[in-house]
């Protein structure tokens, strides 16, 4: 789980949602019910939630069994109360929610949500944009999706970007955004047009204008958007220009709209599991779109009645004009079977998993796409997992596999803190080693091509894109359940910046017995040999604050001589690329004024990164998940006039 790391916190997303079962209302976890206290003759009594029997009647039969295409009750769950009505109310299920009155329907998306439609505030926007400030066809996109450029080197030039070092110390909020009904913020901006494009956790997809935070126009996907937005490229002549923007969301359907008007031009799922998704941004090249599946089926293996797994990633490659599918390749060659039994009588079927939780990066010379993958979710493991694979562009045909860690088989059945049967538990019983962060193709000094992955291990290695063999690997971080390289590295030149994490987890003592420290900060890396140049230790300004963490689980991006790297205790900091120093910083667990008249607050970075363009830093700040700092802000940053 790119969670900070991809499966690990879907592990303890899950677990929130198997404790609220019974503690309704724990600091946000979803519930399964409101349960209210009726007294009679000294016994106690909770009395069902109103949506549980319409739910039992009408959707159970589905969303609580393995059902071909229906996602678990768990994975509706996160689209929040307002999503699942509105599935329901003239969307994907109007069809099986005909026959239900409009009060059950209600009352089950509350049910299912684990919260009331009345708790959710009716959201402030930001004013309308006027004829001044609509799309404007001269200002082409600086950024290619997820990583800058298609190769991911996540570095922005100071010729597409507009800053530099120098820049630095005069940076300052221009303006703010508050996103509604919110606790994460992870949709990395996309820019062109003059506009920033970015998803949110209610599935809304909005334009803002970049310069002034005047709203454009906004679009209503079916769950979350995590991903970055990506833009077509088109000509800054081309007046009538009329662009489009792709993105994934939680229930893994991609989407294309118009960038100048949020039209829906087409909506294409890439798999038919039940527990697919898309966490990695698609990658755009030359009328295809490539998409990367991944699945949240760790979570369902927590039963120990539940038959674990038969999910494997995929890559799968669309026409971009029209969202019709072109091939699609498996992380597993072979589908899941038959692989003995748990000690609770429960089939294994195996081999499974391997998601893509990344966005590939592209090699027009060889034609090849690389894309790193996540643990098995059932055991035995297998040769695919924790593994960076190349992909032919033309055909999808896998060219080479290298697998950096072997023997990782992993699922929430593994956390004995939160069951009392770990039947569905691997042999394996992890390491829980994703590639969360993206692969990056690099061209060094002497011309030679190298591609650069970074892993949940704390690992950092170069591989010959020819043969798919290690050339260096080096180890920065200690790794762990939430350590090591999460969502994104970068590059400059000769250096790779390494951001790591290694945020303490309970379950890092009873599993890993560490004999060495955590070491959260930034690292400089030489792309050659792998030898580490610098070393910047994360302050630990957290004290006694909750959720609280040193490390950087979110994405960096490099500009000319600096690294901008949000923390998860909640401070954005920009390094100089020489040396580590802190060249400025801020502080956003505050308060902030927004376009929309209302006030957000910073809480800890994590997923997408900073966005850099015309002199401007767009950047997220709240992850209020897997025990990080909740926050709903989104902070426009410029060098003062």
């Amino acid at each position: 789980m790119k969670i900070c790391v991809p499966t690990v916190l879907l592990a303890l997303l899950a677990a929130a949602f198997t404790i609220s079962c019974s503690d309704s209302g724990n600091g946000g976890a979803p519930e399964t019910g409101t349960m209210e206290t009726v007294v009679a003759e000294d016994v106690t009594a909770e009395q069902p939630h109103p949506g549980e029997a319409p739910y039992q009647a009408n959707c159970a039969a589905c969303h609580d069994q393995v059902m071909y295409k229906a996602p678990s009750r768990f994975f509706v769950s996160m689209m929040g109360a307002q999503n699942i009505l509105k599935a329901m109310n003239g969307g994907l299920m109007s069809k099986q929610a005909a026959n239900i009155s409009a009060q059950d329907r209600r009352a089950i998306a509350e049910y299912i949500a684990g919260h009331s439609l009345d708790d959710v505030v009716e959201a402030s926007q930001p004013p309308a944009c006027d004829s001044e400030h609509g799309f404007d066809p001269s200002v082409t996109p600086v950024s290619s999706g997820w990583g800058v450029d298609a190769k991911n080197t996540r570095f922005q030039p100071q010729r597409s970007g507009g800053l530099s070092a120098t820049d630095v110390p005069a940076l300052e909020v221009k303006w703010a955004f508050a996103y509604p009904n919110a606790i994460k913020a992870r949709s990395q901006p996309g820019f062109g047009g003059g506009a920033i494009y970015f998803g949110s956790q209610d599935g809304t997809v909005r334009a803002l204008d970049a310069k002034t935070g005047c709203l454009r126009w906004a679009f209503k996907a079916s769950a979350e958007v995590r991903t970055a937005i990506v833009i077509s490229p088109w000509s800054a002549d081309d007046l009538d220009a009329d662009p489009t923007l792709y993105f994934g969301d939680l229930l893994a359907r991609a989407y294309a709209i118009s960038a100048r008007t949020g039209e829906l031009r087409w909506m294409k799922r890439v798999d038919d599991h039940r527990d697919a998704t898309i966490t990695g941004t698609p990658s755009l090249v030359e009328g295809r779109l490539y998409v990367p599946v991944s699945s949240l089926e760790v979570v369902a293996a927590l039963d120990p009645g539940y038959s674990c797994c038969t999910f494997r990633g995929s890559l799968v490659a669309l026409d971009a004009e029209s969202g019709e599918q072109i091939w699609k390749s498996w992380t597993i060659d072979q589908e899941p079977s038959d692989a003995g039994k748990t000690s609770a009588g429960t089939t294994i079927l195996a081999p499974s998993g391997a998601p893509i939780w990344n966005s590939p990066a592209v090699d027009l010379e060889r034609g090849r796409l690389y894309a790193g993958t996540g643990e098995n979710y059932s055991s035995p493991a297998d040769g695919n997992s924790d593994a960076i694979i190349a992909f032919d562009m033309e055909t999808g045909a896998k060219i080479w596999v290298s697998q950096q860690t072997k023997g990782d088989a992993w699922n929430t059945g593994c956390l004995i803190e939160f069951t009392t049967d770990d039947a569905n538990c691997p042999v394996e019983n992890g390491p829980d080693y994703d590639f969360a962060s993206s692969p990056m193709l690099l061209t060094l000094a002497d011309g030679r091509n190298v591609v650069i992955g970074g892993q949940k291990s704390g690992a950092v290695m170069a591989i010959d894109p020819e043969s798919g063999e290690n050339l260096w690997k080096t180890q920065v971080g200690r790794g762990g359940v939430q350590g090591g390289v999460h969502f994104g590295m970068a590059v400059e030149g000769s250096r790779i910046y390494v951001p790591i994490n290694d945020m303490f987890y309970p379950e890092d003592l009873t599993r890993y017995k560490f004999k060495t420290p955590p070491k959260p900060g930034l690292y400089a890396l030489d792309a050659q040999t792998g030898e580490v140049l610098w070393s910047s230790p994360a302050p630990d300004v957290c004290a006694d604050l909750q959720d609280c963490d040193p490390g950087i689980s979110h994405a960096i991006t490099a500009i000319p001589g600096a690294v901008i790297a949000g923390h998860m205790d909640g401070w954005l900091r920009i390094y100089s690329g020489e040396s580590g120093e802190v060249l400025w910083e801020l502080n956003t667990l505050q308060d902030f004024d927004t376009v929309s008249g209302e006030q957000a607050h910073g809480g800890s970075f994590s997923g997408g990164g900073p966005s850099v363009a015309n002199g401007m830093i767009y950047v997220n700040s709240g992850y209020g998940i897997y025990n990080h700092m909740p926050g709903n802000l989104l902070l426009a940053i410029g060098p003062k006039e």
